[in-house]
C-alpha cells in the first residue's frame, strides 16, 4: 500500500476502533477502468463496486483506488436507480456513474483523479453504507445545462442585446428561440445570473434577471442578436450564467449512511447541488469543496443549486475548509422537513403528508423517533412531545416513492391538532449539530449559508465574500418549502462578511437574517427561534442592515466590528443596522462601528 494511505488508514482504525483486524486493497484499473478519451468507464465501475462489496467484511478495512487519470461516464450503460432525493425534481430512474452501496469501511481514494459525467447523471451514490471515506477526485460534466454568454453589445437607445455564445455551449435556433442543448437533453433558458467579467462578483443590484431568448438571430458563428432583451444594467463584457430551475440529481447523494468522510472532493458542476445528504448519521466534509477549477477556468458558475444540503440527518454534521463559489443558492442548507397533517384518524393516530413538490418518497421516520407538532399559522409548539410508534405508507407499499404516512403515537394528541386548524409534524430524532468552520464562500447567489436545526450550531472563522444575498439565514416554515425547525443554540463567531446582500432574494433582509416563515405573526405568542450569539465577527459592508430578527428569545450581539465602503450604492429597503419583529432578551454590546452607533436610529424593534 502506498505510504500517503497508510494515514487515512491509521484515523479509519482510530474512529471506528478494533473491530477491524486487516486490510484488503483494490486497484480499479484491474476491473477494466480506462483513462482513455472517450471510454466509457459507468459499465465497469459499477461490476467493480458491486464484487467488491461482496467482500466487504465487518472486520476488514478495503482500500479502493485508482491511478490518477481523467475518467469518462456516459449514461448509456450506467448503473440505473430509482431515487427520492430531497430537494429535487423525482425523475426516475437515474443513470448512476459510481453507486457506492451496501459498503462498510471502505476507504476509496481517486488519487487526484477528475471524473467527467455526460448527459444527465447522478455521479456518485453513497447508500445503505457504514464508515466509508471517499476522497482525492473531482466531478465534472462535459456539457452544462447552465449555458453561459457574454454581452458584446447593449443597444439601451432602439432596444436589444448582441452576445456571444461560450465556446463549449452547443445550441441551435429553431423558430427564433434559442435551445441549449446536449447529450439527451434540451434547455429554453428562463433566467440569468449576471457576473462582472473581470471580479466574477454577480452584478449589483440585478439579482434573478429576466432573459431574451426568444426573438434572437445568429448574426455571425456564436453571435447572437436578442431584439426583445432590454437591460441597461448588462453592460458590455458582462457574463450571464443561463438557467433554468431543474433539479434532477446532485453531484453526490448519500441515503441511509452511517459514519461518512468526503476529503479534498471538487464538484465543478451538477445540474442539482453539489451534495444532497438525507436520512444520514455523521457526515464530514473536508476540503469538499464547490468551485471551479482555478482562476483561468472560462466558466463563472457551479452547480444550479445549493453547493451542500443536509435534510433529516442526525449525529453530527462538520464540514470544513471548503471553497464554495459560483453555485446558484446556499453553501450549506441543513434542516428537516415537516409533514402536513391532513387527517386525524383517532386519539393516537394522524396521517401526515409531504408538501413540497421537489421533497417527497424517502423515509421520514421511525418507530420510537420524538416528534413535537406546530401550528402553521403562528409556527408555535402545540401539546407536548410525543414517540413514534410506528409509520406505515399510506400510498405505497412502502416509503419509497409515499407521499403520505400514517403515524401512530405512545401519547394521546392534544385536542386542537386537526388537519382544519393547519399543522406540521416535526421529526426531532433526524436532527443534527453542525460544525461550519474555515470556508470561503463566494460569488453565489441567493444566500451564503442557512441553518435549521434545534441542536447546537457554531459558524465560525468563515469568510462570506461577496455572496451576493444574504450570508447566514435561521429560517423555518411550514408553509411553504415546510423545512424545519427552530433553531435553538447558535453561535456565528469569528466569521467575515465582505459586502453581502448586493442584490434582492428571498429571505435577504440583512447580512444575517433570522426569518421564520410565520404568516400570522400577531397571533404569535411565543417565540419560534432562541439563544442566538453573533460574537467578535468583522464586516465589511456598503450598505446599512447587519441583522434582521423575528421571533426571537435571546440575542446577542457583541465584540463585532463593523466598517463602512462605498464600493456599491446603498440601496436596501431596510435603513436599519438592526431591525427586531418580537424579539425579546436582545444584547447589542462592546462592538465597534466605524461611524458610530446610535440605538434609537440604529435598532427598529416592533414588539
Amino acid at each position: 500500500m502506498k505510504w500517503y494511505l497508510w494515514g487515512t488508514v491509521i484515523l479509519f482504525y482510530s474512529l471506528f476502533g478494533g473491530a477491524c483486524s486487516s486490510v484488503q486493497t483494490y486497484d480499479l484499473s484491474a476491473y477494466g477502468l480506462s483513462p482513455a478519451k472517450d471510454a466509457d468507464n459507468a459499465p465497469a465501475m459499477a461490476r467493480a463496486l458491486g464484487q467488491i462489496r461482496e467482500k466487504c467484511m465487518e472486520n476488514e478495512v478495503i482500500v479502493v483506488t485508482m491511478p490518477k487519470g481523467r475518467y469518462e461516464f456516459y449514461p448509456d450503460s450506467a448503473a440505473e436507480r430509482v431515487y427520492f432525493i430531497s430537494n429535487h425534481d423525482q425523475m426516475n430512474p437515474k443513470k448512476v456513474g459510481l453507486p457506492f452501496e451496501g459498503m462498510k469501511n471502505i476507504i476509496f481514494d481517486g488519487q487526484g483523479s477528475e471524473f467527467i459525467f455526460h448527459g444527465r447523471m447522478l455521479p456518485v451514490s453513497l447508500s445503505d453504507s457504514r464508515n466509508c471515506v471517499l476522497k482525492n477526485f473531482s466531478i465534472d460534466f462535459q456539457d452544462p445545462q447552465i449555458s453561459q454568454v457574454r454581452i458584446i453589445e447593449n443597444d439601451t437607445i432602439h432596444g436589444g442585446i448582441t452576445f456571444e455564445v461560450a465556446p463549449w455551449v452547443q445550441y441551435e435556433i429553431k423558430d427564433s428561440v434559442f435551445i441549449a442543448k446536449g447529450r439527451g437533453w434540451s434547455v429554453v433558458p428562463q433566467s440569468g445570473i449576471a457576473f462582472e467579467e473581470e471580479s466574477r462578483h454577480l452584478v449589483y443590484n440585478t439579482s434573478d434577471i429576466p432573459v431574451g431568448m426568444r426573438g434572437v438571430a445568429e448574426i455571425s458563428p456564436r453571435i447572437i442578436k436578442s431584439a426583445r432583451w432590454n437591460d441597461k444594467r448588462l453592460l458590455p463584457g458582462t457574463v450571464v450564467a443561463l438557467r433554468s430551475w431543474e433539479r434532477p440529481a446532485p453531484g453526490i447523494f448519500m441515503y441511509h449512511d452511517v459514519n461518512t468522510t468526503l476529503e479534498n472532493i471538487q464538484v465543478h458542476y451538477a445540474e442539482g447541488m453539489g451534495l444532497l445528504a438525507q436520512m444520514s448519521e455523521n457526515i464530514t466534509l473536508d476540503r469538499f469543496s464547490v468551485c471551479l477549477r482555478g482562476e483561468e477556468d472560462p466558466r463563472y458558475f457551479t452547480t444550479q443549486a445549493d453547493a451542500t444540503h443536509f435534510s433529516a440527518c442526525k449525529g453530527e454534521i462538520i464540514s470544513r475548509n471548503g471553497l464554495y463559489e459560483g453555485m446558484m443558492d446556499d453553501a450549506i442548507n441543513v434542516h428537516g422537513t415537516y409533514l402536513k397533517v391532513v387527517s386525524r384518524v383517532d386519539d393516537r393516530t394522524l396521517i401526515g403528508r409531504y408538501m413540497h413538490p421537489q421533497t417527497y418518497g424517502f423515509e421520514w421516520g421511525r418507530a420510537g423517533d420524538s416528534v413535537q407538532f406546530i401550528q402553521s399559522r403562528t409556527m408555535e409548539l402545540i401539546g407536548e412531545k410525543n414517540q413514534i410508534t410506528s409509520i406505515k405508507a399510506v400510498d405505497q407499499p412502502d416509503y419509497q416513492g409515499a407521499k403520505e404516512f400514517e403515524i401512530r403515537f405512545k401519547d394521546k394528541l392534544n385536542p386542537s391538532i386537526l388537519a382544519e386548524n393547519g399543522f406540521g409534524i416535526e421529526n426531532l430524532e433526524w436532527t443534527p449539530s453542525v460544525l461550519f468552520s474555515d470556508n470561503l464562500i463566494r460569488n453565489n447567489r441567493a444566500r451564503g449559508s442557512l441553518f435549521s436545526t434545534p441542536r447546537q450550531t457554531i459558524i465560525e472563522n468563515n469568510v462570506f465574500d461577496h455572496t451576493s444575498g444574504t450570508a447566514i439565514l435561521l429560517c423555518g416554515d411550514c408553509n411553504g418549502w415546510f423545512e424545519t425547525g427552530a433553531c435553538r443554540n447558535v453561535l456565528i463567531r469569528k466569521n467575515k462578511f465582505i459586502n453581502s446582500l448586493t442584490n434582492m432574494f428571498q429571505f435577504t433582509n440583512a447580512i444575517i437574517s433570522i426569518y421564520p416563515e410565520i404568516p400570522d405573526l400577531a397571533a404569535q405568542r411565543k417565540y419560534f427561534h432562541s439563544n442566538i450569539v453573533i460574537d467578535a465577527n468583522e464586516f465589511f459592508t456598503f450598505d446599512r442592515p447587519l441583522v434582521y430578527a423575528k421571533s426571537v428569545d435571546g440575542l446577542i450581539f457583541t465584540n463585532n466590528i463593523v466598517k463602512q465602503n462605498t464600493e456599491y450604492p446603498a440601496f436596501h429597503w431596510n435603513n436599519h443596522r438592526f431591525y427586531f419583529q418580537r424579539v425579546i432578551r436582545s444584547e447589542i454590546r462592546k462592538n465597534y462601528f466605524e461611524q458610530g452607533f446610535t440605538r434609537e436610529t440604529d435598532v427598529l424593534e416592533e414588539k
